[in-house]
């Protein structure tokens, strides 16, 4: 049977300490879409470890960790990403698993992404930069390298054929690739490093697992409101973030999958541009990004901060059927007089509880609720009664309008902040 674990935001809900804290009860983890933009934060033992491409998994000894058909993989930062991992004490060579059919991110990918960029002016999308969206266009435009292409005779003349396509791109966005030289032989270095790797069909290799009747955690990357199709676009990601996506970034029939977990924080965040109708642009605001170091963990880039809100939420939950929630961070928001949570907007004087059709430049305003804060330090706290009774109000008020019971609260980043409600 299959659980998918997935955010219910924009992105660094704590997908990753979720994961870690879950694996231990399962023999597969996977990764069903996403590239190396995601940044997924792991604390064992007042040690922080970031995860980019590979799974959460990875720090469990007897947890199969396997990336998927759906993820995008650039070599040179998954190199790195395995000797840091490696160097942090785990068995990345014993339990570490690479779809053939994940795809690779070229050289050019990331030159194009720059490129692209570079070429909105002020209507800048935010990418990361690292050649995700290339990489995913190329993937439907039937253009794209497999990482089972890497040991196939036709490889040399795939990968020219795409070179030759880029650089007439760049070309025309007059984007300066000169750096094309140094970028390619760390890529080919970084591919003759994944080499000694295990590479598996992996729709075939889930798929016996599942038989055999093994646990499997599907692991999201990225947030349900950055979704393709159904987020805010065009200031979105390039791949579909909900449950579904875990059918075809793993090659798992929907009936597969028995429950979906979905991830949130006791407020909201957002990196880039794009619509955020509960945003605080204010002290408060300011407040939450350093209490809750709201900085990328892949870029750096402070996140915007702001209220819940819980018509978004409510929108995510029901595009992925989630049956249990987990709210994250809820120790950022000691100490604050009075919290709110977005539970309606007004839109042209109408108050709405749907999220209507949003192109960029749409404006909503938010309705809150008002709640009195709790001003006791949480994150010691390691049983549900000993909680605040006005942080419970806010948990039974959110469990109540979400119509979802919240499972499990994070009180701080490392694995014992965790509270089983």
């Amino acid at each position: 049977m299959v659980d998918v674990l997935l955010g219910l935001q924009w992105g660094d809900e704590g997908k990753g300490k979720i994961a870690d804290y879950l694996s231990p009860h399962y023999d597969v983890v996977a990764r069903f879409q996403g590239g190396p933009n995601a940044g997924h934060s792991l604390e064992i033992a007042g040690k922080k470890h970031v995860l980019n491409t590979i799974p959460s998994g990875i720090f469990h000894r007897d947890c199969i960790n396997l990336i998927g058909n759906g993820v995008v993989i650039d070599p040179v930062l998954l190199q790195a990403e395995i000797e840091r991992t490696i160097a942090a004490g785990a068995d990345v060579k014993h339990n570490l698993y690479i779809s053939e059919k994940a795809h690779l991110i070229l050289p050019t990918h990331r030159l194009l992404d720059a490129a692209s960029e570079e070429s909105k002016g002020d209507k800048k999308i935010g990418s990361t930069l690292r050649g995700i969206s290339p990489a995913y266009q190329d993937k439907t435009g039937r253009a794209g390298l497999r990482i089972g292409d890497i040991h196939h005779k036709t490889f040399d003349s795939l990968y020219a054929e795409a070179l030759e396509k880029h650089i007439s791109l760049l070309k025309y966005y007059a984007f300066d690739y000169s750096s094309l030289v140094e970028l390619e032989k760390k890529w080919f270095d970084s591919l003759d490093y994944l080499k000694q790797f295990k590479f598996v069909n992996s729709e075939y290799f889930i798929n016996d697992f599942i038989k055999q009747g093994k646990k499997i955690l599907a692991e999201g990357a990225q947030g349900s409101l950055l979704d393709l199709d159904f987020g805010s676009y065009p200031f979105v990601t390039s791949s579909n973030t909900i449950s579904g996506g875990a059918c075809v970034g793993l090659g798992i029939a929907p009936r597969s999958i028995r429950k979906v977990t979905g991830v949130f924080k006791a407020y909201c965040t957002r990196v880039g541009s794009g619509p955020f109708f509960t945003e605080l642009e204010n002290e408060t605001g300011e407040l939450i990004r350093t209490k809750g170091h709201e900085f990328g963990a892949t870029t750096g880039r402070p996140r915007r901060t702001g209220w819940l809100d819980l018509v978004a939420l409510n929108y995510a939950i029901m595009l992925s059927g989630v049956d249990e929630l987990i709210m994250m961070k809820a120790d950022v928001l000691s100490g604050l007089d009075k919290i709110y949570a977005g539970v309606a907007y007004q839109d042209e004087g109408s108050e709405i509880n749907r999220l209507p059709y949003i192109r960029h430049d749409k404006k909503l305003t938010p309705v809150l609720k008002e709640f009195d804060g709790w001003q006791e330090d949480i994150s010691q706290i390691r049983t549900y009664n000993e909680l605040p009774e006005t942080f419970k109000d806010y948990v039974q008020f959110t469990q109540n309008q979400a119509g979802v019971p919240i499972k499990v609260l994070s009180v701080g980043p490392d694995r014992e902040q965790t509270i089983a409600v």
